[in-house]
């Protein structure tokens, strides 16, 4: 067992909660369980890190009751451990840990690689965007391209192309770029090539629709020489 993979989990490097998706079933989670353990986590990165069940509860369509027998359940099996820590005031406390999920999940390291490079694509995506904004993401921006490569499945490519055709445009703005993004796959275009014959048609039509008509010539008329 490679601890770096956990320890890139436990740094953000990997997100735990992708994989998880992608890996719940295998290691034998059904999905009330895999929402539990999921609102542990975004506790514990939150700080807290011993959720009650009644607090797990209130986020989700299950009892209380429920809820503590998933709890259990997920000990039992050696899913979540409930460990005790000092604080530097000397101050005992108990806390989640995960550490046995991850555990379950990282043996399979080809899919941890898989996820290594899925991060490196999309931080390069996110650098992309920052350089050509000039400036840092918002937290809603992030979301956004997180929703084009998550739930859109648009390629990383695509998204690059499609920035590159609302700079090119003049038009730099996140609901320019989905509205490309979306047009693009309306018409069935998957790859870069296809992309830019598209665009390449598109700023062709527009800057001819664009194009100042000429000024028709009109023979002027001086009333003043007129000798009616």
């Amino acid at each position: 067992m490679n601890k770096n993979l956990i320890d890139w989990i436990e740094n953000g490097i990997v997100s735990f909660p992708r994989i998880l998706l992608n890996k719940y079933k295998d290691i034998g989670l059904n999905e009330t369980e895999l929402i539990v353990v999921l609102h542990i986590y975004s506790s514990i990165q939150e700080g807290k890190f011993f959720p009650t069940p009644a607090e797990i509860s209130k986020q989700m369509t299950i009892s209380l009751d429920e809820c503590a027998r998933n709890l259990r359940s997920l000990m039992q099996r050696g899913y979540i451990q409930i460990e005790q820590h000092t604080s530097e005031n000397n101050m005992m406390y108990e806390k989640y840990s995960l550490t046995s999920l991850w555990e379950k999940i990282c043996k399979d390291e080809e899919v941890i690689n898989i996820e290594l490079e899925k991060t490196k694509l999309e931080d390069n995506v996110f650098q992309l965007f920052e350089n050509e904004f000039g400036r840092t993401l918002s937290p809603i921006e992030y979301e956004t391209i997180q929703i084009w490569i998550e739930q859109d499945k648009y390629d990383f490519e695509l998204i690059k192309a499609a920035l590159r055709e609302a700079v090119l445009l003049g038009k730099i703005n996140f609901r320019y770029i989905d509205r490309i993004l979306f047009e693009w796959d309306k018409k069935g275009i998957k790859t870069v090539k296809q992309a830019n014959e598209q665009g390449s048609k598109f700023r062709s039509t527009t800057l001819h629709k664009n194009v100042v008509p000429p000024i028709k010539k009109i023979p002027f008329y001086n009333w003043l020489d007129s000798d009616e």
